[in-house]
């Protein structure tokens, strides 16, 4: 899974290292809902290169369901916006027990495959679920870890109040929608969309609202983003909570793999 990782990042550098982004600028943004263009003021991106691809390196925990112990988790992620793509790599322990698995997300399609010590296979997920559910995935990273990318044509948006929005992100012929809260100071504190669903086998599938509230914002590489987020399936019976990630580094239009 690991080389399929590189592979996949390399494809996606090799077609994009090329491109001279050009500079995101207040006109860019002046048909955004306004609590939308007090956030991208906010995070620092103005007066710096659009993105065309990034990196994210995250810690955390993670678990399958809500009586299971945490795992720890490092993960490392690239994402593409000229192609939507999103390549993400994970690495955790599983009762002591090495886990990998990868998130592939590229032409509309989607995968997850997630195995113990590289051979046992814990998950292998694909289909029609996956692939919106992994277009909600890619629209979250969009708006938490890239927010110069929400200028983007393909997102559609809602005022709802002076601090919540519903945006509508296709990406071809899948079209996914999500509702954005915000606090007085532009940031982006929610995320809940009811188009991403839950599977544990990839065999399953559950549609549950999706929501990951962030903790705080912080300094990175000069731009002001979201310190970290949980990850939380509202179910019938209560929230599961099933993951906690600390956003480690972020990167934008890299040249090469690191």
């Amino acid at each position: 899974m690991k080389k399929i990782f590189k592979k996949e990042v390399k494809i996606g550098l090799q077609r994009t290292k090329e491109i001279t982004p050009e500079i995101l600028t207040e006109n860019d943004i002046q048909n955004l809902p306004q609590i939308v263009q007090k956030y991208i003021r906010y995070v620092g991106v103005v007066g710096k290169e659009k993105v065309m691809n990034f990196r994210v390196e995250f810690e955390g925990t993670i678990r399958s369901n809500p009586g299971d112990d945490w795992m720890k988790l490092k993960s490392v992620q690239y994402n593409f916006t000229d192609k939507p793509t999103r390549i993400f790599y994970i690495s955790a322990k599983k009762m002591g027990i090495p886990a990998v698995g990868i998130h592939l997300y590229k032409d509309e399609k989607a995968i997850m495959l997630i195995k113990l010590l590289g051979l046992f296979t814990v998950a292998d997920a694909k289909g029609p679920e996956m692939n919106q559910g992994e277009t909600v995935t890619l629209f979250n990273d969009m708006c938490f870890m890239a927010p110069a990318t929400l200028i983007d044509k393909n997102i559609q948006w809602e005022t709802i109040d002076s601090l919540t929005v519903k945006a509508r992100y296709t990406n071809g012929s899948i079209t996914i929608s999500a509702i954005l809260s915000f606090n007085e100071n532009g940031e982006l504190l929610n995320f809940i969309s009811n188009d991403r669903f839950e599977t544990k086998d990839g065999k399953t599938y559950y549609n549950y609202p999706w929501v990951t509230p962030v903790d705080g914002y912080h300094e990175i590489n000069g731009y002001r983003l979201a310190a970290g987020a949980k990850a939380i399936y509202k179910h019938p019976e209560g929230d599961f909570c099933y993951g906690e990630f600390t956003i480690k580094n972020v990167e934008y239009n890299l040249k090469e793999l690191k």
